[in-house]
């Protein structure tokens, strides 16, 4: 009988579930692939948008990370404690597991203490508690000033603060407290979805625009105050808020930071195409990586880059083992919607790789986009538990 290999997966996102599926279907039963997180439940955050309006609730958005046992894959679930990269070790709750390869999909951990009265003065968007705390607060909201912030110039999923003011703005009108509020969106970054290449981006602010949110881009926040509701900016501005709603500064999880995994970056570095890392065996995808673009911004954070991701090195993985000389590249294609409100989405998709700049299409918003990012998140939530 031959002996069986063991694939560690660490982190059961979007990208560590798809590599597991993948990996499983690919390999010999007796090869092992054991995928570890702390969490109970896989969330599908493209629905967190919808939850901080109303539209959701949450248990419609996750399901349990123990499910993936049913395909014959290992759950193991707890904080995972060290990473040792050159032997392929992971040490979690007093355990040692070792692998044969390692594939890690760890995500961006949220640093909101890094400004300090950022968290006590509002709401985390990227959170269930967070999104679920904004729901709430329409409640007893009687109208005002609804500030969407970005604390830092890079995050995940460029488009989320954009769709959050946007569908803000729709739910204002339909509570009835429109006339008495005011959306505005305070910017890090010079301009929306840059990444995405100058079109989308123009694109995205003339949708801002013809809300008639207001929107500041280069506003590095230095400043929150939760007494007073007072923000203040770099460039000497201050502003008061009612409700503060923010994408929190992103960074690597402590765990990769305390392994050394981390390059000037912050971020894992790896190769482009295959995602393979200076350590024999050892891949990474997703939020935790950083991937530099021609245009000097990185390839965004995101599900959909997270999820082809993980069928490449998956495919490589099981290519090597099975010995196959066939080989898989990723080719940079993504997309991305964009809920504006009243049953109506627009979606960027394209190739990011494109040089000298994206090369990325802005559909119309409208109906259809909108039926398809309803689709997706029920296909989702079915196909992979």
């Amino acid at each position: 009988m031959d002996q069986s290999r063991s694939v560690l997966i660490l982190g059961a996102g979007v990208g560590g579930v798809v590599a597991a599926h993948h990996l499983r279907k690919l390999l010999p039963p007796q090869d092992k692939i054991i995928i570890f997180d702390r969490e109970e439940n896989h969330l599908f955050a493209p629905s967190l948008l919808w939850l901080m309006i109303g539209d959701r609730r949450p248990e419609k958005l996750s399901r349990p990370i123990e499910r993936l046992s049913r395909q014959g894959i290992t759950v193991v679930r707890g904080e995972i404690n060290s990473i040792d990269s050159i032997s392929r070790v992971v040490a979690l709750q007093g355990k040692s597991y070792q692998g044969d390869a390692m594939v890690i999909s760890l995500g961006a951990e949220y640093n909101d203490d890094a400004i300090a009265g950022l968290s006590q003065a509002g709401h985390n968007i990227y959170t269930l508690a967070g999104a679920a705390r904004i729901r709430d607060a329409w409640k007893t909201f009687p109208g005002g000033k609804v500030v969407v912030l970005t604390a830092a110039p890079a995050y995940k999923c460029p488009a989320a603060p954009y769709e959050a003011a946007l569908l803000i703005n729709y739910h204002l009108k339909r509570i009835g407290i429109a006339s008495k509020s005011e959306v505005s969106i305070y910017a890090a970054e010079p301009g929306p979805m840059l990444t995405a290449g100058p079109q989308v981006s123009a694109a995205v602010k003339q949708m801002i625009a013809a809300q008639g949110i207001k929107y500041f881009p280069n506003h590095q926040i230095t400043e929150v105050n939760p007494i007073k509701k007072m923000l203040r900016f770099a460039t000497g501005l201050e502003t008061a808020f009612d409700l503060l709603i923010y994408v929190p500064p992103h960074r690597a999880p402590k765990v990769v930071r305390e392994a050394k995994l981390t390059s000037e970056s912050g971020w894992i570095s790896v190769d482009r195409h295959y995602f393979t890392t200076q350590y024999p065996g050892v891949y990474a995808i997703g939020d935790v990586t950083s991937v530099p673009l021609k245009i000097g911004r990185p390839l965004p954070k995101a599900g959909v880059f997270a999820h082809a991701q993980a069928e490449v090195v998956a495919h490589n993985l099981a290519a090597e083992w099975l010995g196959t000389s066939e080989r898989k590249s990723f080719d940079g294609q993504g997309q991305c919607f964009i809920e504006i409100g009243h049953h109506r989405a627009g979606i960027g998709k394209g190739n990011f790789y494109a040089e000298p700049s994206p090369a990325v299409d802005m559909k119309e918003p409208s109906m259809r986009w909108h039926l398809a990012k309803i689709a997706f998140e029920k296909y989702w939530l079915w196909k992979w538990f």
